[in-house]
């Protein structure tokens, strides 16, 4: 029986109070499981995963991010981190929750598994914490070039100097999500590109926690996160013995469909990580965890879990 158990810890912004959630499996956990979650999502939406693996001995956690679900909540501004280092402010969140788990379950070995923008995060997190965790899972990642990014930052930080912070950018999202989207004309939603599961895609665009867009300052506050994991020397910082499996669909727009995770991982054996996986789902989109084939992706993530837990 997995029970569940919710709690709060302080923002490092000093104003909100994070929400996090835990998934309990039955006695002392083989591990904890640290969910990272993406943009325009929150935690709670893994329920269904944290149910997998908690049945299966590992106890799952994770908080929602500055500007989602219910840490959000309170004050009711979505989509939007915070005035300056954004980014930090989110990653040394993540970093917090992965202290307060550890004193709850010292020398448990710990993974961080982070989706779409919460892989940004991890890898974020990777380089800012090197050796703090046994391994990661980075779920519908991906790396657009530097250029690129550096252009999308600006056009956001004008944005934000115009006092448009706050504001969602129908450009902006034009550019981004938008794009994504027009992968799979004709589309039957707004988010077609998630998923080949329809149940999903309709359930996201219902889900309150979901509907919101982000605003300039957070997409400024992501791009600083890309340019930060993009540069292959920032990748030096990281533990090169930290276990990292990448996982996405072969038709996930926001991985260039298949080949912008191909760069990332080539990015991670190039600065020298001895223990990289990867695998691409055929016909795949954005969220492996809510595909026609979750169940696989399931036993896949258990198998390496399993694998490398035999190491530590």
């Amino acid at each position: 029986m997995v029970k569940t158990n919710s709690f709060r810890f302080p923002s490092s912004d000093g104003v909100h109070q994070c929400y996090a959630a835990e998934w309990l499996p039955e006695g002392q956990p083989r591990a904890v499981i640290q969910l990272v979650h993406g943009i325009s999502e929150y935690v709670e939406r893994y329920d269904r995963f944290a149910r997998f693996l908690a049945e299966r001995g590992f106890l799952v956690c994770g908080e929602d991010h500055l500007g989602h679900g219910k840490t959000a909540e309170a004050d009711g501004v979505f989509g939007w981190f915070a005035e300056e280092q954004g980014w930090e402010k989110v990653l040394s969140d993540v970093h917090t929750l992965r202290e307060v788990q550890g004193e709850k379950y010292p020398g448990v070995p710990y993974f961080l598994f982070g989706h779409s923008m919460g892989s940004f995060l991890t890898r974020s997190y990777l380089i800012r914490y090197p050796g703090t965790v046994s391994g990661a899972l980075l779920s519908g990642t991906g790396q657009e070039p530097l250029p690129t990014v550096r252009f999308g930052r600006a056009v956001a930080q004008a944005l934000v100097k115009a006092g448009r912070g706050k504001q969602v950018s129908p450009l902006i999202t034009a550019l981004s999500l938008g794009a994504y989207n027009r992968k799979f004309v004709p589309n039957r939603t707004s988010v077609d590109w998630i998923s080949r599961d329809e149940a999903v895609q309709d359930a996201y665009l219902a889900d309150p926690f979901c509907k919101f867009l982000p605003t300039a300052g957070m997409f400024r506050d992501m791009m600083d996160g890309l340019l930060l994991i993009g540069d292959p020397k920032n990748l030096t910082a990281m533990d090169k013995s930290t276990p990292v499996f990448f996982l996405s669909g072969d038709h996930d727009p926001v991985g260039q469909m298949g080949k912008g995770v191909v760069k990332v991982y080539d990015l991670f054996k190039a600065a020298g990580c001895t223990d990289v996986t990867l695998k691409l789902y055929r016909d795949g989109r954005h969220e492996m965890l809510n595909e026609l084939n979750y169940e696989q992706v399931h036993q896949d993530v258990l198998a390496w879990l399993e694998g490398r837990l035999k190491k530590v």
